[in-house]
């Protein structure tokens, strides 16, 4: 009998240790196939020439407004802005008259939108850092039912608190102040980010804590120097969502601070500067760019992080 044609080991003398080696081959040539099948798909040609043409739609309207900022208001009213290659006439005047004209000055708003940013971003990364470790490392009585709550939260429209929160902030004398949208802010973005914190958390394989706990290290001990070197992806992903939400917030900034130009950011002004100047168009288009230039840097020199924001969770095993 030939060594091809050699009988098969019964099942029970086979070892348990290639039974699982057998089924960990065969799921990882199963998930292999399927990676392989959807890597086929999105590098067709058919697959590309539909992004591409995504991009364009997407990208002209910004374009066409980004040409429009820098045209003089006599060219913006009398000639579109495809005309530019045989109407070439450009100028900074649009963007000098928007950020310090005395009837814009979106420089001072400009400078309201970074003070209302930076801490709507800090205060809810540092509030979320040490529920996400509680609800990921100590083991307390309900704690997943907690857990659930928090993420329930997400669920919660943000227009069904908006009364209730400025009725509060008023009798804590705190109204028209940049505290009410600080905490309006961190209030909203504590579910989602003590979700997102906890899931990297959960990645960290429990062989290091358990480690630091060997060595006598208590929570804080693990907290700080085990834990925060390598929750820095996870802390810049949802630092990048928060500050994008919150730098093109409209809503909450109208309701509590729409009234109070000391603390309005720039979204607010631009929204009154769509209603009062509709007919200067060359105002609006350097305005909208002037709010768009940062939130573009932040993104696209942290964008590896936002792409990992948003795949968080979403892989296991």
């Amino acid at each position: 009998m030939t060594a091809a044609s050699a009988p098969l080991p019964p099942a029970s003398l086979v070892e348990p240790e290639e039974v699982d080696t057998t089924r960990k081959s065969t799921k990882m040539s199963r998930a292999d196939a399927r990676a392989a099948a959807v890597k086929g798909k999105l590098s067709s040609p058919w697959t590309s020439l539909i992004a591409i043409l995504i991009a364009i739609v997407w990208t002209v309207p910004t374009f066409g407004l980004l040409i429009t900022s820098f045209r003089p208001r006599s060219e913006i009213r009398t000639s579109g802005w495809w005309t530019l290659p045989w109407n070439f006439e450009l100028t900074l005047e649009n963007y000098q008259e928007a950020l310090f004209g005395s009837s814009t000055s979106l420089a001072t708003y400009f400078v309201n939108s970074i003070v209302i940013t930076l801490p709507a971003v800090i205060i809810p990364i540092a509030l979320a850092l040490l529920a996400a470790y509680a609800f990921a490392w100590i083991d307390f009585k309900g704690r997943n039912i907690l857990f659930v709550a928090v993420f329930a939260l997400q669920v919660v429209p943000i227009q069904v608190t908006l009364i209730p929160l400025l009725s509060q902030y008023v009798d804590w004398g705190i109204a028209g102040s940049f505290w009410v949208i600080w905490l309006s802010h961190s209030i909203f973005a504590l579910p989602l980010a003590i979700y997102i914190l906890h899931n990297f958390m959960k990645d960290i394989p429990p062989s290091l804590v358990e480690a630091a706990r060997m060595d006598g290290a208590g929570h804080v001990k693990i907290f700080f120097q085990v834990l925060m070197p390598l929750l820095t992806p996870a802390i810049a992903s949802f630092a990048i969502f928060q500050f994008l939400w919150v730098w093109n917030d409209l809503l909450v900034a109208l309701t509590f601070a729409g009234g109070t130009t000391d603390v309005a950011p720039l979204t607010v002004r631009l929204a009154e500067l769509s209603g009062t100047r509709g007919s200067q168009w060359q105002l609006l288009s350097a305005g909208a760019f002037i709010a768009l230039v940062v939130p573009l840097i932040v993104f696209l020199s942290l964008q590896r992080y936002f792409v990992r924001g948003l795949l968080a969770g979403s892989v296991k095993g």
